[in-house]
């Protein structure tokens, strides 16, 4: 009997850098750390792996390069762990000023165009208006016109 010849094509599957796909020893592998580690970054709330239906730990893209991170800080620049919590605070509130500031300057754009907007009513109206001539009020321009047409010219019948 011939054997029988399967074709497997290969290709790429794009996985979201968030989404869980390591399990711990794969995980410290890739960050070059034991597993016991991870779970103590884990307990101190430096990293939160997401877990799978039966409650396995699984690591993403991202979690693995924070782990890196954490690695980096603590054995190359000699952070201690309350260290590298403040750094990722930081970071945080770093992150959440800058979203803040951008939502600032786009209102503030709004506004301005708002404000160019109003005042080139402003203007608009401003040519509009002229001192009435017999009280000093100010009346539109148009309306002024009619009154001056009504004066010169008197109405049939009146």
């Amino acid at each position: 009997m011939a054997a029988r010849r399967t074709r497997i094509s290969a290709r790429r599957i794009d996985v979201s850098s968030d989404r869980g796909v390591f399990m711990i020893s794969v995980a410290a592998e890739l960050a070059d750390m034991h597993p016991q580690t991870l779970r103590m970054y884990e307990a101190r709330g430096l990293i939160e792996p997401k877990r799978s239906p039966k409650g396995t730990r699984l690591y993403s893209h991202q979690d693995v390069e924070r782990l890196r991170r954490i690695q980096e800080m603590t054995a190359e620049l000699g952070m201690n762990l309350a260290g590298v919590e403040r750094v990722f605070e930081l970071e945080e509130e770093l992150h959440s000023m800058s979203r803040k500031v951008k939502a600032l300057e786009k209102r503030a754009a709004e506004l301005k165009a708002e404000v160019a907007r109003l005042e080139a009513m402003r203007r608009e109206l401003r040519a509009e208006l002229v001192p009435y001539e017999k009280g000093g009020a100010i009346v539109r321009n148009a309306d002024l016109q009619r009154f001056r047409i009504r004066v010169h010219r008197p109405e049939k019948g009146a």
